[in-house]
């Protein structure tokens, strides 16, 4: 390794040990953003939603015999809703608290109400709102569902590049789908855009300002779900000592690591974020010190986490709460895949090109002595990896593992 922590640049991983990091309780900046009381009531709430259950959390045996760790523990998010990643939960309640909270304030109430109100009192209203967005895939996909179950319009922007499977399962929820020429920055330009014009309401994945921030709260505040899941799903008073997340802006990296934080004070686990070497905007604003925005291409197979710049969310609880910051290869990506769906000690998983980047980010540092040090991981650690996607385009999918999607 370099002294910096990081492999050199020839290799397929670099390790970056957060220099920000701060050993104290969860404190009110913090708790400005995300709380136990308002994880509770998105706990309520979706689990309220038709079709809830929580998403597998796998013991994963022959992986911990390999890696030399007490357990592995694998949160697969493909079977949320059925619409196969944790952005199942941020985007839908993001756009049911947004409409929520319209309607509340109409009626000069302060608190939102809850979908179940809005369907049964205010369907109208609704039938004539259009939520909009930028998309790669994920995002896009769920907030058309949300959009469905309120019953409102929903337009999403993608790039022109985008699979037509991806684009196809945005359409089946009901969404028109806008290709814009470039990638997801363009297509955010114009759907930002659009919705000034027209009126609409820009459901986005990352907060832009303070007129987005609370939206980047709700929908921050629903990926908490997953973590309280986890940590009901674990088995008798197991805490695990390590999580490795999956990060694009960092919303869902934020969500778990403030639950977990807040949730288990002292005894929190160690905290590692996973990106692509392509686009590692957190790593590279752990190294700066604050917020850097990437230039280039992002050239990467993992569309979900191809994002040039931190949210801003997600930056303030990251910097103080997260212990490292990891950016791995495509090709690691893609190994994982494979290894995933093979038949053997551990039933085989169909996880996508982004949910895989935690699996391979923990067989990447597990691998490497001086790495494992650095880390803590030893044979008495017991790690949590969070898979946010399955195989969301089973096209790219069979080509990159050989075969169609299937799980044991």
């Amino acid at each position: 390794m370099t002294p910096d922590g990081n492999e050199p640049t020839d290799s397929h991983w670099r390790l970056l040990a957060n220099p920000h990091v701060e050993d104290r309780p969860y404190g009110s900046a913090e708790r400005a953003i995300l709380t136990l009381d308002c994880h509770a009531d998105a706990w309520e709430e979706i689990r309220s939603w038709p079709g809830y259950a929580p998403t597998p959390l796998h013991p994963l045996r022959g992986f911990a015999r390999e890696l030399r760790l007490a357990a592995v523990w694998h949160k697969d998010e493909g079977p949320r809703f059925g619409l196969g990643s944790f952005k199942a939960l941020g985007g839908p309640y993001g756009v049911v608290r947004q409409m929520g909270r319209e309607v509340a304030g109409r009626a000069g109430e302060s608190e939102p109400i809850s979908l179940a109100q809005l369907r049964t009192g205010h369907g109208e209203a609704l039938s004539r709102t259009t939520v909009t967005c930028a998309s790669t895939g994920n995002h896009g996909r769920s907030l058309a569902w949300g959009a469905r179950l309120l019953g409102c319009r929903c337009v999403i922007f993608v790039p022109a590049a985008m699979s037509p499977a991806r684009a196809q399962a945005m359409v089946s929820f009901g969404a028109d789908v806008v290709r814009v020429e470039g990638g997801y920055d363009e297509a955010s330009h114009v759907a930002r855009a659009t919705a000034a014009a027209e009126g609409w309401q820009v459901i986005s994945d990352k907060s832009e300002g303070p007129a987005t921030e609370q939206m980047g709260r709700d929908m921050m505040q629903g990926c908490t779900v997953l973590a309280g899941e986890v940590l009901e799903q674990l088995p008798g008073d197991s805490i695990p000592t390590h999580v490795f997340v999956p990060a694009g802006v960092g919303g869902l990296a934020g969500a778990v690591t403030a639950h977990l934080w807040e949730a288990l004070g002292e005894r929190r686990p160690t905290m590692v974020i996973v990106e692509s070497e392509k686009a590692d905007c957190l790593l590279q604003s752990a190294r700066a010190g604050h917020p850097v925005t990437l230039e280039g291409p992002l050239d990467t197979m993992m569309l979900g986490l191809a994002c040039r710049e931190p949210s801003p969310l997600a930056w303030s609880i990251l910097r103080p709460g997260a212990h490292f910051f990891l950016a791995i290869s495509d090709q690691v990506s893609a190994e994982t895949m494979r290894r995933l769906a093979m038949e053997g000690d551990d039933p085989p998983i169909a996880v996508g090109e982004s949910g895989a980047a935690s699996m391979a980010g923990l067989v990447c540092v597990a691998s490497d002595e001086e790495a494992r040090g650095r880390l803590g991981l030893d044979a008495d650690s017991r790690v949590v990896v969070i898979a946010t996607e399955g195989a969301t385009d089973p096209i790219i999918y069979e080509r990159i593992v050989g075969h169609p999607p299937r799980s044991g």
